[in-house]
């Protein structure tokens, strides 16, 4: 079978390997489609902090059963032909984290297509436990639930309450997504990013309230005061993975506001951290999504109220995913979601 593997920074190909073969509590699966994630192009740019090679990436993924144990299939619900998506962050279920219930901030954590080969192979085997039941969604909307499931569970941490103003700095897939997860909790939604074509974008196909240019601190504040009339946002949500813009939504929060991290990135940073005492932030850090984030998104995007498959751009057939990597690394301002079909369902 066909994968794409990235050898080292810059260099993605498509490599030929075994077929693989399932073990005891595993389902065998057909990969339909998969999604660029931020961290997939961190790793092919040589910027994600939990990066190493040779690398298989992806975990945003649809697939089809191809075959599965009768008695997995009957206790989780599942059957061969089923189209699925599923949850790619493997946690070891004994660390303090995970016997807490806290299993995606397992301390020994290890995600598909970071820590561990990811899912871009024209099949992969999966433990039955992280299948989930599409519902009868497209393959292409089950290969967005994971990236949606990051942006929900982020945007959960700060409980939005319905007209309360929302700024998310990043309008890449994450920050457009947490901008959907937070309108619809009923708030007043805005974006920031250095890029004007991905701030329209994002404004038109979620129907935010706004957009922020961030071309400059001094311009970037200007804006921020101009939009609060001077208070600053209830929620400021980091979906960039920057100092900078970690900073400035430290900046753009209001007093008692609530600033959600999301972003990955490598780099420290540097501010008077008296400004979290002096304006009594809540400071929350997000990292993965657990089953319930899963579950509830399939359930609301198959009611209708979001459709996520506006956030796709750009697609391309697995026999050009190095290109696919190689376009979204040189043209990221204008890209938002690039997805690659892998196969149709059987």
């Amino acid at each position: 079978m066909k994968g794409i593997r990235i050898n080292q920074p810059g260099e993605a190909e498509i490599f030929e390997t075994e077929k693989p073969v399932r073990k005891a509590g595993e389902a065998l699966l057909r990969v339909l489609y998969g999604g660029i994630c931020g961290s997939d192009l961190g790793t092919y740019r040589g910027t994600f902090a939990y990066a190493s090679y040779p690398r298989i990436p992806g975990h945003e993924f649809s697939a089809q059963i191809v075959a599965i144990d009768p008695a997995d299939a009957e206790k989780y619900h599942l059957h061969a032909g089923q189209i699925i998506t599923c949850n790619p962050y493997f946690n070891c279920g004994t660390c303090y984290s995970c016997t807490r219930g806290f299993v995606n901030c397992c301390e020994h954590n290890e995600t598909m297509g970071a820590q561990r080969d990811g899912a871009f192979t024209e099949y992969i085997t999966m433990p039955v436990e992280r299948i989930y039941d599409g519902k009868g969604l497209s393959p292409l909307q089950l290969a967005l639930i994971e990236p949606f499931c990051i942006s929900y569970h982020g945007a959960s941490h700060a409980d939005i309450k319905p007209g309360e103003k929302v700024l998310v700095i990043g309008a890449g897939t994450i920050g457009v997504l947490a901008a959907a997860a937070a309108k619809a909790a009923g708030a007043e939604v805005y974006i920031a990013d250095i890029a004007p074509k991905k701030l329209d974008h994002a404004v038109q196909i979620m129907g935010l309230a706004g957009r922020i240019l961030n071309d400059s601190p001094e311009h970037f504040t200007e804006q921020v005061q101009e939009i609060t009339g001077g208070n600053g946002f209830d929620v400021t949500i980091e979906a960039v993975g920057l100092p900078a813009t970690f900073l400035s939504c430290v900046d753009a929060a209001a007093f008692g506001g609530r600033v959600v991290q999301v972003g990955v990135g490598k780099r420290n940073a540097d501010f008077n951290f008296t400004l979290l005492q002096k304006k009594e932030l809540k400071l929350y850090g997000s990292r993965n999504a657990l089953k319930k984030d899963f579950l509830e998104l399939i359930d609301l995007v198959k009611s209708g109220k979001i459709d996520i498959t506006k956030i796709v751009t750009n697609t391309y057939e697995l026999a050009d995913g190095p290109q696919a990597f190689k376009d979204f690394s040189e043209h990221a301002d204008t890209m938002l979601k690039v997805v690659i079909h892998f196969a149709d369902p059987e």
